[in-house]
């Protein structure tokens, strides 16, 4: 079956377009899964990024041929017959240009994974994504910092040995009725069960404040991984409750 270069009739000049887009989107979504089941790259993910954008450029960039061709527009040629223009480009594109060089020097060099913690302009998250043109970082409150590649040739950024440890703080308001010392010996005896926070720095319960109907307690410690910080905020945070509910019904 041949593809047309040019059609004379509007609605299927449409058809067509939409038969390429189509065609495109499943191609594309089809690589991205099959890139993700891949067994090879679980502990490399960066080369899976890699190789799936630039698979993906190609797809896009042979269907804007086709579609164009549907014009009758001859893209290679066109930009041929246009090398002033195309310098001009060139230079409004620099930037662009230098994260996608940038991308492939820091995904060919291996000198940032997916999966690092960094540290960049003062901002510091782990690598969830490197594609060819920015890196993608998660902070601590779980906010995605896009970052442009060539900040990271061109520019200082930290890179903390693996696994990263991060301190969660957890305020807690303990009722009047519930003894501080034995609260703080008991939360920390629980938080010591857990494999993937540190032993040292060891866990502590500082005391913030007291109120007319409570004493506030700031309970830290340490998680291995930065990425478990969210996890295990909410793991101490549900132990916190539970104990001062026990301790609570232990007093009445």
């Amino acid at each position: 079956m041949s593809i047309p270069t040019t059609i004379d009739d509007p609605a299927m000049t449409l058809v067509y377009i939409l038969i390429v887009i189509i065609i495109t989107s499943i191609v594309t979504r089809l690589i991205a899964f099959s890139m993700n089941k891949m067994n090879r790259f679980k502990k490399n993910m960066t080369v899976v990024y890699l190789i799936r954008d630039l698979i993906n450029y190609i797809i896009y960039f042979i269907a804007l041929m086709t579609i164009l061709q549907f014009f009758g527009i001859n893209l290679a040629g066109t930009l041929l017959s246009l090398g002033i223009v195309g310098i001009a480009v060139s230079f409004a594109a620099k930037d662009i240009i230098s994260n996608l060089f940038s991308g492939i020097i820091l995904i060919l060099g291996k000198s940032i994974k997916v999966g690092d913690t960094i540290e960049v302009n003062g901002e510091k998250g782990y690598v969830e994504r490197i594609s060819l043109r920015s890196t993608v970082i998660v902070d601590d409150l779980g906010v995605k910092i896009h970052i442009p590649n060539s900040t990271l040739t061109n520019a200082h950024y930290l890179k903390f040995k693996p696994p990263e440890k991060y301190r969660v703080d957890i305020i807690a308001g303990l009722p009047l009725n519930i003894d501080v010392e034995k609260f703080s010996e008991n939360i920390l005896k629980k938080i010591s069960e857990f494999e993937d926070i540190a032993k040292n720095p060891r866990p502590d319960v500082f005391s913030k404040e007291i109120k007319f109907d409570e004493s506030r307690l700031k309970v830290s410690f340490w998680v291995k991984d930065l990425k478990d910080k969210d996890k295990y905020k909410l793991k101490i945070t549900n132990e916190i409750r539970k104990c001062i509910i026990n301790m609570g019904e232990n007093n009445e």
